[in-house]
């Protein structure tokens, strides 16, 4: 069976988490220290900190920024469900909003969402395609919009308009009229999971770009206390002589990084755009001249003119195919044994969201998008054999249920 995203670990890997394993450092330490500076050197944004998940890091970047009860956050209704919980979980609403063919918020349906409750928008780049971010800045500094916005917090008042905080869980490496991802917009939040192409296992990052005059180094120092429990020390800091006294100055959270997952990230990143990139690119490349002499196949943006992907998904629309038709084509392919998966089941069709009141008839394209996609497996080890494997597989099925269509 070819798999859809296993993690490449290799010997590298392995004999770095080793290393950190035998320097006694397994939690927060030098190595993720380490790996922030990279991350930062990597992405030309201003601070980077790492954590445990890029759910952390949205919901703690929420909550800086002062959004709780009564407050609104406007996102792509296509898109998975962290995106919209961190902002449940600050007490505010989720707006969703449709997306356009890229898979990308619709900015033109941004600017309608706008409120005098809305105090973030988080627009997601899907597959590790940027969002046009010079056009969503346009939006929060157009005068009307500008003119909405209702500080209720120092660091609301200090920026004057709404945040913008990227969802970039998918996008490490992407560009963006050449600036990489993390260096686009106010703030950005990475995920390093175990299917991502830059993983630590289980991992964050929030990297920092905020315009003067916030202090970027200050607000990196504040989040550092901030997600460990509000302590001013962590154990690197308390390990020095004599310097076991801390204080609690906030009631704080629990999501900072480990030294081991930092392990991993500083072995992936000094590859990635030498190796774990050509590799992944190379992959879609091959799937996009295949599929491209079919008249049923839609592609996926992966080069314009102002953007290049990260390649971390290749999303795959069939043309003219119901979601019965689309589910079947997948068992067939399945049943060739190649994996392939869906991304997104969009938020208004699942079942917190629906209660919330949230119907997918408002978000046509989002519907039309999922109905009709199929995710194809990209990941470091996949084959020139296999690679030809999951094309025959995906071709052999679409036609079959096509011509069964056509049949009936």
């Amino acid at each position: 069976m070819i798999p859809f995203a296993p993690p490449r670990i290799d010997q590298a890997i392995i004999d770095e988490v080793v290393a950190a394993l035998k320097s006694g450092w397994i939690t927060t330490g030098p190595r993720t220290k380490e790996f922030e500076k990279r991350l930062t050197a990597y992405c030309g944004n201003k601070s980077t900190l790492c954590l445990n998940s890029a759910t952390a890091g949205l919901e703690i970047m929420l909550r800086w920024f002062g959004v709780g009860e009564g407050d609104e956050v406007i996102l792509p209704a296509y898109t998975y469900s962290a995106t919209a919980n961190v902002v449940v979980h600050c007490g505010a609403r989720p707006v969703l909003v449709d997306i356009g063919s890229d898979f990308n918020m619709n900015v033109a349906n941004i600017k309608a969402a706008v409120t005098s409750k809305t105090k973030v928008i988080m627009p997601v780049d899907f597959a590790g395609l940027p969002c046009d971010y010079d056009a969503v800045l346009n939006v929060v500094n157009d005068p009307a919009v500008k003119n909405l916005f209702i500080a209720a917090a120092p660091v609301q008042s200090q920026l004057g308009r709404i945040l913008i905080l990227s969802d970039a869980a998918h996008s490490v490496g992407a560009n963006y009229k050449n600036k990489k991802t993390g260096a686009l917009t106010d703030v950005s939040v990475f995920s390093f999971h175990a299917v991502k192409n830059l993983t630590t296992a289980e991992g964050g990052a929030i990297a920092l770009n905020l315009p003067e005059p916030f202090d970027n180094d200050e607000v990196y120092k504040f989040l550092c206390v901030y997600t460990l429990h509000g302590q001013n020390k962590d154990a690197l800091a308390k390990m020095q002589k004599g310097n076991w006294k801390y204080d609690i100055i906030e009631a704080g959270y629990k999501c900072n990084m480990t030294d081991l997952c930092a392990a991993i990230g500083l072995v992936e990143l000094a590859r990635y755009d030498n190796d774990m990139l050509v590799k992944r690119k190379l992959i879609c490349d091959t799937y996009f001249n295949y599929f491209k002499q079919f008249d049923w196949s839609e592609l996926p943006v992966l080069k314009d003119t102002s953007r290049e992907t990260s390649y971390h998904l290749f999303p795959l629309r069939i043309k003219g195919i119901t979601e019965s038709m689309r589910d079947e084509i997948m068992k067939r392919i399945f049943d060739k044994d190649v994996s392939v998966n869906v991304h997104f089941i969009p938020l208004p069709m699942l079942s917190y969201y629906k209660n919330m009141g949230f119907n997918i008839s408002d978000y046509p394209v989002a519907y039309d998008t999922f109905a009709r996609e199929i995710t194809l497996p990209v990941f470091y080890d996949l084959t020139e054999e296999q690679l030809k494997m999951v094309c025959n597989a995906v071709q052999e099925a679409v036609s079959s249920v096509l011509q069964e269509v056509v049949n009936h």
